[in-house]
């Protein structure tokens, strides 16, 4: 029974991991560890069983371990609570609706001696929210919620140059909390955030500082939210609905758990790091995968190359640019050929270049060489289909590390011509 009932969530659970192969097993067996494997035991009414992940050619990170170590309890406890016979059908019902979204609350809430209900009645209020228009907008929120005392959070607050407004007396989060319109519409989750407890007890709102020092996509990626994240106590993290109506929730170290298209997604750095780690400089790769993000939540589209080769190899796979030979065309590309990435991001550039048609292509050291680039896909080693993005994207991956963001959102990485990862 536990078998079949696993088969429910298994694409819930392969998407969470990138595409990664999932299985469960009776028995413990770990005869399957390895490179970009995971295995991990567990245990249903005293019997043991073993669930496997698998994904040649990139390793699972420490929060894929950790997200997964409290998806498999939370299926062990679920499994547990439905015996009587002939249940199976509202055991699946209940499982593919509520196990991601427990598993979600019990990676927040951190101390496994202490109930997530709390934490899971805030992200149900805020998965309503999402759907929720006013005036034809997007209804969005946010809520930063502190692991530490209040005077450290205040003290936090203070240096960092944003303003505490205290709400007296505090108020929980109830089922009507987000009844009223202002909460959503005056606390917008950009630059005004309601401040909680772990309880969920809100203790007043929080207003950011002026935003004119940081780049677009640093705007786009709450960069700020973050250092407050990290600086309100180990185990805290910040919630919003954002304008695309995903939940985005930002814990510390930078790394985002994302609702997208009603499916929970982890949008962990470590993953593209280790991706990209042999094929351009460290330095950069933080400023790419961000961007890269950003991308994907403006939802455009863009392929990018990290070209392994030379010059002169690149000038062989090019069959032409976007605008062909325009004149205008040549002497704004001529513009930015050379500039890092984090020179174009400093610049607020990057983000247009990203977004215009044909491939952008980099080399080792996060330099721009070309965008607006065609590749001539005759070159790819062997046949190549599909749309006009991912054609271009697995021919340009026998020459070179690539990251495709489509235009819905979802970030790709390719390498020798597959398919080896996929956020959202």
């Amino acid at each position: 029974m536990p078998l079949n009932v696993f088969d429910a969530i298994s694409p819930s659970v392969s998407a969470l991991l990138g595409g990664a192969d999932v299985d469960l097993r009776v028995g413990d067996d770990q005869s399957r560890t390895g490179e970009g494997r995971l295995v991990q035991s567990l245990t249903i009414e005293g019997q043991p069983y073993c669930f496997s992940a698998i994904r040649e050619g990139l390793a699972f990170t420490k929060t894929e371990l950790q997200f997964c170590a409290e998806l498999l309890t939370a299926f062990s406890g679920l499994y547990s609570g439905f015996k009587l016979e002939g249940y199976a059908a509202h055991f699946r019902t209940a499982l593919l609706a509520s196990i991601m979204d427990i598993t979600v609350a019990r990676f927040l809430r951190g101390d496994r001696s202490k109930g997530f209900w709390p934490i899971q009645q805030l992200i149900q209020l805020l998965k309503s929210l999402s759907y929720q228009r006013y005036e034809g907008k997007p209804a969005t929120t946010g809520f930063l919620v502190h692991r530490t005392t209040e005077p450290a959070l205040r003290k936090t607050i203070k240096e960092r140059r944003h303003t505490l407004i205290p709400l007296q007396p505090h108020q929980h989060v109830t089922p009507n909390f987000l009844d009223n319109p202002l909460t959503y519409r005056f606390i917008d989750g950009n630059n005004l955030f309601f401040i909680a407890t772990i309880q969920m007890q809100v203790i007043g709102v929080l207003r950011t500082s002026g935003i004119c020092g940081q780049t677009d996509i640093e705007r786009l990626t709450q960069r700020e939210l973050f250092s407050l994240v990290r600086r309100s106590g180990s185990g805290a993290f910040a919630i919003t609905v954002n304008e695309v109506s995903e939940i985005e929730v930002l814990i510390s170290p930078a790394k985002l758990l994302i609702r997208r298209k009603g499916v929970w997604a982890i949008f962990d750095p470590d993953i593209f790091r280790s991706f990209l780690a042999d094929s351009i400089e460290s330095e950069t790769i933080d400023d790419l995968l961000w961007t890269l993000y950003a991308v994907s939540k403006q939802r455009h589209g863009t392929v990018i190359l990290i070209h392994a080769g030379t010059p002169r190899h690149l000038a062989t796979l090019k069959k032409g640019s976007v605008g062909g030979d325009d004149p205008v065309g040549r002497l704004l590309i001529s513009q930015v050929k050379g500039q890092t990435i984090a020179q174009l991001k400093q610049s607020g550039i990057l983000l247009r270049i990203l977004s215009s048609d044909g491939m952008t292509v980099l080399d080792n050291k996060g330099k721009l060489l070309e965008t607006g680039f065609i590749i001539d896909t005759s070159h790819a080693r062997e046949m190549v289909t599909g749309g006009g993005r991912t054609t271009a994207a697995i021919a340009a991956s026998f020459f070179g590390k690539v990251i495709k963001v489509s235009q819905d959102g979802p970030i790709e990485c390719y390498q020798d011509g597959r398919l080896v990862y996929r956020f959202g």
